[in-house]
């Protein structure tokens, strides 16, 4: 998995590629966790995401929490498999989908 952070005034851009699974999910939640304290709305590129586990889910669903005290989260350029997999699980109605 492969991240890439932009901050823009409060708003932080991350762009993430490759597999969110048991493996490389810690590395996302140490990456939000350590950038999210100025910011106030959140935006997920997932357009080179593959793959995502109940790991990734979980910490969404983490930044979701935070976010929603404090400002927006947004995920961007979800591709089929892994819309439909938002859509089983129930987080297409708790996350912000463009």
């Amino acid at each position: 998995m492969t991240i890439s952070k932009e901050v823009n005034g409060q708003t932080l851009n991350v762009r993430v590629e490759g597999r969110l699974d048991t493996t490389t999910a810690p590395t996302l939640d140490k990456e939000l966790t350590a950038s999210l304290e100025e910011i106030t709305e959140l935006v997920l590129d997932f357009e080179k995401l593959e793959y995502i586990s109940s790991a990734g889910l979980r910490i969404l669903l983490s930044a979701q929490k935070t976010m929603n005290k404090k400002g927006t989260m947004i995920i961007r350029n979800v591709d089929e498999a892994i819309m439909e997999i938002f859509e089983v699980t129930g987080f297409s109605d708790i996350l912000t989908v463009e």
